[in-house]
């Protein structure tokens, strides 16, 4: 199961609550000093919300090896220092069913589909100034990035909710609300439990 949605939309929460293996896509970010790293049109700023700054290649590998082997390897990543930190396993067992969620997730779609690993795509979706406000507190609370910088990546992403959802949709995820997600969710778990592991 992909799990995409704008930063903020709670994604993680949902993922918590599924009661489903999690993988992590946000730590497959890019490091801070690597050059390929997209910049804000007219700014200084990295645009951390541009899929080019993200490693979809090693996503995907970690998916397919999740999917084949239910274990593999990721990296820990930590935000507020825009950088790795160091590596740890993940192993969900004989899970028939796991997890993978992050705002570039609906970029694997099509790539998961083709592979034969993918069961649904969902589109967290919680309108934009619900969003602003939960993805403000969360990265003041964790410190994620100076205030300035988190007032104008907010403001950016608040007047872009819109668009971003209709691509992540345009790329294969189900636009849905939480309630409607979990249902979901639940239902891929239910008609998946009795079959090989081959679902992301």
């Amino acid at each position: 199961m992909l799990l995409c949605g704008p930063s903020g939309s709670g994604k993680s929460l949902l993922a918590a609550r599924s009661g489903l293996p999690v993988l992590r896509l946000d730590d497959f970010y890019k490091e801070g000093t690597d050059p390929t790293l997209p910049l804000v049109p007219e700014s200084s700023d990295i645009d951390w919300d541009h899929p080019g700054s993200w490693d979809a290649d090693a996503a995907v590998a970690a998916i397919t090896e999740l999917c084949r082997s239910g274990r593999t390897r990721v990296p820990v990543y930590d935000i507020s220092l825009s950088a790795r930190t160091g590596e740890e396993a993940v192993d969900i067992g004989r899970t028939p069913l796991f997890l993978a969620e992050g705002i570039f997730a609906a970029e694997l779609v099509a790539r998961c589909r083709e592979l034969g690993v993918l069961a649904d795509a969902l589109c967290l979706s919680r309108g934009p100034v619900t969003t602003f406000r939960r993805r403000f507190v969360r990265d003041l609370r964790e410190s994620r990035k100076s205030v300035p910088f988190l007032l104008r990546r907010g403001w950016r992403l608040m007047r872009q909710e819109r668009s971003v959802i209709a691509r992540q949709t345009a790329l294969g995820a189900y636009a849905c609300d939480r309630d409607e997600a979990m249902g979901r969710l639940a239902a891929a778990a239910a008609g998946r439990c009795a079959t090989a592991r081959t679902a992301a």
